[in-house]
């Protein structure tokens, strides 16, 4: 991957509890590093390349794609920019390469935040805040948006991690508790849902990835008691990385890694992101936020490890 510049990552914010450190990058609010110790948990890129395939970018006002870059909200049609065109689709949101601000830090958190202003297809104004903090129990992401227009505005956020514990995702053991799946068509937008049971895409309780490849969005999460849903990635040496949702996540999406976007070796990394809302939900409605003016989204995710 070729350098571009060496503040293509923006400013770099690094925050430690104990031997686990994370570094985020202020150009899409991305978590660049994950570590305990030596040991890099991530598949990341260097802070002075782009990267690709959105590694670790904070995702908003929307998660996956919007089919066509077209919806209509409150009686009007919007058009968005195509930013996927080989499947002619709105892909990830607006915040790709916006820089964030870093309004507060300290050796364990840093807060970062942005104003969205409104732009053509997209005629509304948020005010984001997202604060990564480590603590004993892991890594935490907590997202909050406003909504500082005069009209209701439409909304979803996502996130998007590349976990790497192997040299190739197949060895991974993958507990995934979702009962639901959306089969999608060429241009990987959903035509409905089904179930998980008896197809490939089930790793309820747990089982080895091997050669599934999975760009595959997920609901019907099971939870714990207090609105949790995790998922677990295990390594054949032990080492287990859990990725983590509360309630105002109710959608995943998994990816394999199998198209890079540069040439670099597939299948090294998976991502697990959590979703407020289903892949093309700005036409379908499923798991849209409608934020009222003044109204603040608020919700969490994180990771943690063990050996």
């Amino acid at each position: 991957m070729p350098v571009v510049s060496p503040d293509a990552a923006g400013k770099l914010a690094e925050i430690g509890w104990g031997e686990d450190k994370a570094v985020i990058g202020t150009v899409a609010a991305t978590l660049l590093s994950w570590r305990t110790g030596d040991t890099e948990l991530l598949l990341t890129h260097d802070p002075a390349e782009l990267g690709d395939s959105h590694q670790g970018k904070a995702i908003a006002p929307w998660p996956n794609r919007i089919a066509a870059g077209r919806y209509t909200f409150d009686g009007r049609e919007h058009q968005v920019a195509i930013t996927e065109p080989a499947r002619d689709a709105a892909l990830h949101g607006l915040l790709t390469w916006v820089e964030w601000e870093i309004t507060g830090q300290h050796e364990h958190a840093v807060t970062l935040e942005h104003r969205l202003r409104p732009q053509y297809g997209y005629p509304f104004s948020l005010h984001l805040g997202l604060t990564y903090e480590l603590d004993a129990g892991g890594l935490r992401c907590t997202l909050s948006a406003t909504n500082t227009g005069t009209g209701p505005a439409p909304f979803g956020a996502a996130y998007h991690p590349y976990i790497r514990l192997t040299d190739t995702v197949d060895e991974l053991l993958v507990d995934l508790p979702a009962d639901t799946y959306y089969p999608t068509d060429a241009n990987l937008i959903p035509t409905g849902r089904a179930s998980v049971e008896g197809t490939d895409f089930d790793f309820r309780g747990g089982r080895k990835l091997g050669p599934a490849a999975l760009d595959t969005a997920y609901t019907g999460l099971t939870a714990d008691a207090e609105g949790i849903t995790r998922v677990r990635l295990s390594a054949p040496s032990g080492r287990t990385v859990t990725v983590w949702a509360d309630g105002a996540h109710r959608y995943l999406q998994v990816y394999t890694d199998d198209v890079p976007g540069t040439g670099r070796p597939a299948r090294q990394g998976i991502t697990v992101e959590p979703m407020t809302c289903a892949p093309d939900a700005f036409n379908t409605g499923d798991g849209l936020i409608v934020l009222a003016p003044g109204e603040t989204f608020r919700g969490s995710w994180g990771l943690s490890h063990s050996d």
